[in-house]
């Protein structure tokens, strides 16, 4: 039997999709071009020097950029659509995708302005940044991790040299980073209480200044105190499986691992808090001084966070609670990699005031006697020293970052 509907066998037309490719001889390098063009514009203090313009652009050496490229190319090249940003109609090269997320989180300005630096649409430099948060958090995920034995060992030696505490394992603090709500979803839990909306991310430093844990994604109407408690390190740390480590013995006290936070936080038995300035001892006087050398870090370490990675400190642009996780854990991930490779953070881009300015310090009455006793001994144990030191004054470089 005939087939029902018999058709010419006339073949189809052919429909030949063809990608324009920016050509290189025009584009010549993104880095020249974006140079050309960004390096005497209004508004902008650019170093002369081309290395060191490079770096004030996107706060990171050329070098610590390969090896950003380097972590995400794979990610970056392969995923749908491959790289075709369909605005412009053009593939765009790794390195020029990764220079766009960069500017991005590091000058915090409006896409739009963003796009404009380097030639391209709104659009792109949102799918770009947002494709790079995403491979940087799977790919970059070992720069921020609780450190091994060795390392641990390596970071307590730090503390004590240049704080002179001993056995301490790190500083830890926690900032605001302003947000915003969708009109159906407003909620006095994500107000805080400076009226502002906003989510917080806690930290712990070590003496390097790098984050070795971190917890964000809860409401900024919480207090420091409370968001410790909701943090799996808070657990850990209670349970006996976190500061776990060696033991020091201090003029016949046993002193264990902790670390150190201020007035915000509840003094425990694993992390030490400044004793109230009035009508303190002398041995408690000297704890505060060396307590503060070592909790300032962490307060450095957040103002050059935000000051680095100014997305998260401008109010121009403000991203909501879905997306903001996935930003704030990118840029402490950029943080780190940053002195991991040896690269130098310049402490000018540090916010001018405080990490969270504007925000009235919280004071945290807990006390656990547990606590309270090994921080005694450890005053005691620390005015010792300086007593033997026989000027009055520590010999450790407590100024030291």
């Amino acid at each position: 039997m005939a087939p029902l509907h018999k058709k010419s066998k006339k073949k189809p037309k052919q429909v030949s999709l063809v990608v324009p490719v920016e050509p290189k001889p025009n584009e010549i390098d993104w880095w020249e071009y974006f140079w050309h063009k960004n390096s005497t514009a209004p508004g902008y203090s650019v170093p002369n020097d081309e290395e060191q313009g490079f770096k004030y652009f996107f706060r990171v050496s050329k070098t610590t950029f390969d090896y950003i490229c380097s972590l995400v190319r794979e990610d970056l090249i392969s995923r749908p659509p491959s790289g075709l940003i369909n605005i412009e109609g053009r593939l765009l090269s790794v390195e020029k995708q990764v220079a766009i997320a960069l500017r991005r989180l590091a000058s915090g300005e409006s896409q739009v302005s963003v796009g404009a630096s380097f030639g391209v649409g709104q659009s792109t430099v949102s799918q770009v940044t947002w494709r790079f948060i995403e491979a940087l958090e799977e790919r970059g995920k070992r720069h921020l991790c609780w450190p091994d034995f060795d390392r641990m060992q390596e970071i307590k030696f730090g503390f004590e040299a240049a704080c002179g505490l001993p056995n301490c394992c790190g500083a830890i603090d926690a900032t605001h980073v302003m947000m915003t709500l969708p009109a159906v979803q407003t909620s006095d839990d994500w107000c805080d209480q400076e009226k502002n909306y906003s989510m917080l991310l806690q930290g712990i430093v070590d003496h390097e200044m790098r984050f070795i844990d971190i917890v964000t994604g809860l409401p900024g109407g919480m207090t420091f105190s409370r968001l410790l408690k909701c943090s799996s390190f808070f657990k850990l740390s209670q349970n006996g499986e976190r500061l776990n480590g060696n033991v020091r013995t201090l003029d016949g006290d046993v002193m264990r691992e902790y670390v150190v936070g201020g007035y915000s936080y509840p003094l425990l038995p694993w992390l030490m808090t400044p004793y109230e300035t009035n009508g303190i001892s002398d041995s408690q006087f000297t704890f505060n001084n060396k307590h503060e050398a070592a909790r300032l870090l962490a307060v450095r370490a957040f103002s050059l966070l935000k000051g680095s990675w100014r997305i998260l400190s401008k109010v121009m642009w403000r991203p909501d609670k879905r997306k903001l996780p996935s930003i704030i854990l990118t840029c402490c991930l950029l943080h780190n990699i940053v002195i991991d490779c040896g690269d130098t953070i310049h402490l000018e881009v540090a916010l001018p005031g405080h990490h969270d300015s504007g925000y009235r310090e919280q004071y945290c009455k807990q006390v656990d006697p547990s606590g309270k006793t090994v921080r005694e001994n450890l005053a005691k144990h620390l005015h010792h020293g300086v007593q033997l030191d026989g000027h009055g004054t520590s010999t450790t470089a407590g100024h030291r970052i």
